[in-house]
């Protein structure tokens, strides 16, 4: 007995450092995206770290971002716990800490590493000149991956994910509604600070407003794949008065298992199977077409599926 408290405390142990490591390195990719990609492209993204470019650009360029981030963001942190209790707790201080931290590592802006500014590398001002989508593309792609590592971690880099949360305790508001009417709130903001400030005169304030939305929308969904993971498979729920023939068809064309569920039609009063199994992406569309050779009228209903543990399916890393 003694062993396995051990074994368990080794594992509970494990988990926590692990991750502890991937806020950090999420953290610091998302950093990265923020910090070489965007922040000299006048393309800010939501929340907390696009207030903090916002107030960047109106102040001359005096403080650095990374630590306007933290500033920002620590009122909220204590907003939080004091709404919430401890579901903010270490590890968001932790996230948006670290996040903070890196973003002006990265520029620079940390005594003793001023000659890092990784931000004027010669490749990254050819694509700030050259190819400015491919530019906020890579941005985009580096800020959902490393939020999403922190989020699939347990982690939070605070900021718009606390007031969500907070707006939704008092007032009842969804925490994707409140999330989005931020963000929204936030680029409009910074687009008018940019137009102020004529600070990009190769490009106008509405344009790179219209790039901060669509930066928005392509984090978001990199950041829902690394939560939920890439949809490899799609289950599909079929309801036919030819159930047999259809699940012998199943087994026999495609390999697959399938599994017969008692069902009864609430209409019709009427005791028929229906039948659910689970096939690759590749085979959806030969799977629908099948059944509906089969069965014109049959009912199906086509799900996507993020993880497969059997056989017959590869497990996710």
């Amino acid at each position: 007995m003694a062993a396995n408290y051990r074994l368990s405390q080794f594992h509970f142990s494990w988990r926590i450092v692990r991750d502890y490591f991937f806020i950090l390195f999420g953290s610091f990719i998302m950093a990265t995206g923020i910090a070489i990609f965007l922040v000299d492209a006048h393309v800010v993204p939501g929340g907390v770290t696009g207030l903090s470019m916002a107030i960047y650009y109106l102040s001359g360029n005096v403080m650095p971002i990374g630590l306007l981030m933290w500033i920002l963001n620590l009122p909220l942190f204590i907003w939080g716990i004091a709404e919430l209790g401890s579901r903010f707790g270490l590890r968001t201080f932790v996230g948006f800490s670290a996040n903070s931290f890196f973003v002006d590592f990265l520029r620079g802006n940390v005594p003793g590493f001023r000659s890092i500014q990784l931000q004027r590398l010669p490749s990254i001002q050819d694509l700030l000149q050259h190819d400015f989508l491919f530019l906020i593309l890579c941005g985009a792609v580096l800020i959902g991956l490393g939020l999403g590592l922190v989020f699939k971690f347990k982690g939070t880099t605070a900021g718009s994910d606390i007031v969500a949360a907070i707006l939704n305790k008092r007032y009842g508001v969804k925490p994707g509604q409140a999330i989005m009417f931020t963000d929204f709130f936030v680029i409009s903001l910074a687009g008018i600070v940019i137009a102020f400030k004529q600070l990009n005169v190769t490009r106008p304030a509405l344009t790179l407003t219209l790039y901060a939305f669509f930066l928005l929308f392509v984090s978001s969904k990199i950041i829902d794949w690394i939560i939920d993971g890439f949809d490899y498979a799609r289950s599909a729920l079929i309801i036919s008065n030819k159930s047999d023939e259809i699940s012998k068809l199943i087994m026999n064309r495609f390999s697959r298992g399938a599994t017969a569920l008692k069902g009864r039609g609430l209409y019709t009063n009427v005791d028929r199977e229906v039948i659910f199994t689970v096939v690759s992406r590749r085979e959806i569309g030969e799977l629908v077409e099948m059944v509906k050779t089969t069965d014109p009228t049959a009912f199906i209903i086509v799900n996507d599926v993020h993880e497969v543990l059997g056989e017959g399916f590869r497990r996710r890393i």
